[in-house]
């Protein structure tokens, strides 16, 4: 069983998991693996960063139409715990830039998932295996697909 496949009891799902999970004519493999992931895990934090970019997305695909981002919306809201981006979210988020060599908007999904005390990042874009600060491990979840 990989880490991956083993439930925690608290993560943070980036972006293109969700893509997944919602667009499955993609990769049909992978949007049951993201499904599957986001299903089994105890406690699931998202951003508002991650919410805007998987609405910027899905109003590419003609299956989502305003109506049904909107449902998506309040369906983040009521399933999972959101973490509005704050002041300490985008200065740690700078610092993190610096000591990880990350990019501006992964420094920040890093950060997010640093102040929900999340203990798990699944990220398909961000190295596989860093552990940011001692207490944040990044799987990417599709690595072993």
């Amino acid at each position: 069983m990989s880490d991956a496949d083993t439930p925690s009891d608290s993560c943070f799902i980036d972006t293109n998991v969700w893509l997944y999970a919602f667009v499955e004519d993609n990769d049909p493999s992978k949007a049951a693996r993201a499904k599957s992931l986001i299903r089994t895990q105890r406690t699931v934090y998202v951003s508002t960063q991650v919410i805007n970019e998987v609405c910027v997305n899905l109003l590419k695909q003609p299956q989502f139409p305003e109506q049904r981002i909107q449902q998506l919306i309040e369906s983040f809201y009521a399933n999972y715990a959101v973490l509005e981006l704050s002041k300490p979210v985008l200065l740690e988020s700078s610092s993190l830039r610096q000591r990880y060599s990350l990019s501006f908007w992964d420094s920040v999904i890093v950060s997010s998932a640093l102040h929900t005390n999340a203990e798990v990042l699944y990220s398909e874009d961000m190295q596989d295996g860093l552990v940011v600060d001692r207490r944040l491990r990044i799987i990417n979840p599709f690595k072993k697909m």
